[in-house]
């Protein structure tokens, strides 16, 4: 009894996990069992609570109030996504573009696999939902792959892995969350170094030592950091369908597609340009520096508002190509013009390039406005109601979601914090053999096995915050930290990623079993997954071994 008083921050986590797998809402039972293990530490007298009041927990406050800072505009980022990702999905530029490769590339052995691992590479860098793409491309391309005799274990492993890619390619939600609180985590564990760089100077007489100053991570440089290992994923894929194809030939049998029914080059450069035009703008203004994330996802958001505008009236395009060119005479008038209107003094002809910017912006906001109309008058076919609603309906849920459960996580972390626990975890992975090494080890296999169980919100919320100080706390030999926190954040995402995946309880493999047919049992899809899980579980070894991978693209973009 003696020792569970004394380790309460375990037996909260324990608690926690207990209410969570009993299915409680998420940011109740995050925030309930904090306060009821604040109140047990008052009454114990434990940790810092032991002057016998919840005065500790006067710092949620400011937890609180420091995410809602106007200079905290990563989170702003979230919403945009979501309702990017959303309008597309809802637009069915998902479905045009299933359809449209699997035509181009079933008529080669394997083909078909390899167009659902493409499409599932776009529409992660599009929108970065896994469930809308997993039942998406489950939707669409299951019932094809399965007329026409692929493998039952290969169709479900291909989309299941496919649509998980949204996990580690940008623009990931995953990694704007994970971007933030990885931040906040190395930022204040670069502080404590520096501080005791700076106290072990003075101690020897060197009062003039300075310590470097704090390089902040931001979620641009985890965007590019996911790019290549993304990248290298989606190729390790496609091999493995190729090698499917060459070795086991009745997994993947050639479909013969009608005369009719083929795809030219020019019907393939419809359905590929428009979501490629918006993934280079979106990623490429965060890569060129143009523009932040929260930026870039404002103009991933118009930029989704333009295409389903598009795709709703394909007879009258011409609001949508007017806002085109709009935006694009807006960027060229950049270049040769002064457009800032908050000066004391403006030169005559930045004047007149402002008005004639102005003129531009003025065609954009008609391709909104008309955009907007479209899908307020189209009805989704499963709901019933407009597009328009339907879209702001499902953004706004995901995203009070995402929120609710950021703030019961605070005061989960911030009780968890109070009652020893960040020391009581510094002591339990720093004592594991392998030292620096086999403490990131064991981070990355506890994430791996909660992962089982826990949605990735609660356990970049709740986790992450636990266990990155102490990843954070080793030094290398210039005094720096040794795990640079781009890569730390990239290993996370993958590994997270590949939680999505493992049986029996990957989320990915419910959203698939949720709209397969009949006939593809649950095991067909388990043993579909195994692959691509090991697949998974490799590359979280590559990229281990070559940090390279993660931090290589950070450097050449932003320095």
């Amino acid at each position: 009894m003696e020792w569970i008083i004394h380790h309460l921050e375990l037996v909260m986590f324990v608690a926690a996990v207990i209410f969570l797998l009993r299915g409680y809402p998420v940011a109740f039972t995050l925030a309930g069992v904090g306060l009821l293990f604040a109140l047990i530490g008052v009454w114990a007298g434990e940790g810092d609570f032991a002057s016998g009041d919840l005065g500790f927990l006067e710092f949620y406050y400011n937890r609180i109030f420091g995410l809602m800072d106007e200079t905290n505009e990563v989170l702003v980022a979230v919403p945009l996504f979501i309702f990017m990702g959303v309008m597309l999905e809802r637009s069915q530029v998902a479905g045009e573009l299933l359809e449209t490769m699997g035509k181009l590339f079933g008529t080669v052995r394997g083909g078909l696999g390899l167009s659902v691992v493409f499409v599932g590479m776009l529409l992660a860098a599009s929108t970065g939902i896994v469930g809308a793409t997993v039942v998406t491309m489950g939707l669409i391309s299951l019932p094809t792959m399965l007329k026409y005799n692929y493998s039952k274990g290969l169709a479900c492993g291909s989309i299941a892995a496919s649509g998980t890619l949204g996990q580690i390619i940008p623009p990931s939600i995953v990694l704007v969350i994970l971007g933030d609180t990885i931040s906040n985590e190395y930022t204040q564990a670069r502080q404590n170094i520096n501080t005791k760089l700076q106290e072990a100077a003075w101690a020897e007489g060197n009062y003039s030592f300075s310590p470097e100053p704090i390089d902040p991570v931001s979620v641009g440089d985890i965007f590019a950091g996911a790019m290549i290992p993304g990248l290298i994923l989606v190729g390790i894929y496609m091999l493995y369908q190729v090698a499917m194809a060459i070795f086991v030939p009745s997994s993947s049998p050639v479909i013969e597609v009608p005369e009719e029914e083929r795809v030219g080059p020019l019907q393939v450069l419809r359905v590929l340009i428009p979501p490629i035009t918006l993934i280079i703008a979106v990623l490429g203004s965060i890569l060129a520096g143009i523009a932040t994330p929260t930026e870039a996802a404002a103009v991933g958001a118009v930029g989704a508002i333009l295409l389903a505008g598009e795709r709703f009236n394909e007879a009258n395009p011409w609001p949508q190509v007017l806002a085109f060119a709009g935006v694009v005479g807006a960027l060229v008038m950049t270049m040769f013009f002064d457009l800032r209107i908050v000066r004391d003094e403006i030169d005559p002809t930045d004047e007149i390039g402002i008005y004639i910017a102005a003129g531009f912006c003025g065609l954009v906001a008609i391709g909104i406005l008309s955009s907007l109309w479209r899908a307020l008058r189209k009805r989704d076919a499963g709901t019933g109601k407009p597009v328009l609603i339907d879209v702001m309906q499902s953004t706004t849920k995901v995203t009070c979601m995402v929120f609710v459960i950021l703030i019961g996580a605070q005061l989960f972390n911030l009780t968890f914090r109070g009652l020893g626990g960040e020391e009581t975890v510094h002591e339990l992975l720093t004592g594991l053999p392998g030292g620096a090494w086999g403490a990131m080890f064991a981070v990355m296999l506890v994430m791996f096995v909660l992962g089982f169980f826990l949605d990735f919100l609660e356990i970049v919320f709740v986790v992450v915050p636990i266990m990155a100080p102490v990843l954070f706390s080793y030094s290398d030999a210039d005094g720096g930290v040794l795990f640079h926190p781009v890569w730390v954040a990239v290993m996370i995402g993958v590994n997270l990623q590949t939680s999505f995946l493992t049986p029996p309880f990957g989320f990915a493999l419910f959203y698939l079993r949720g709209v397969a047919p009949a006939t593809v049992r649950t095991i067909d899809i388990y043993k579909g997954v195994i692959p691509f899980v090991i697949i998974q579980i490799g590359m979280l070894f590559i990229l281990g071994s070559f940090p390279a991978l993660a931090t290589w693209l950070p450097g050449v973009v932003f320095d």
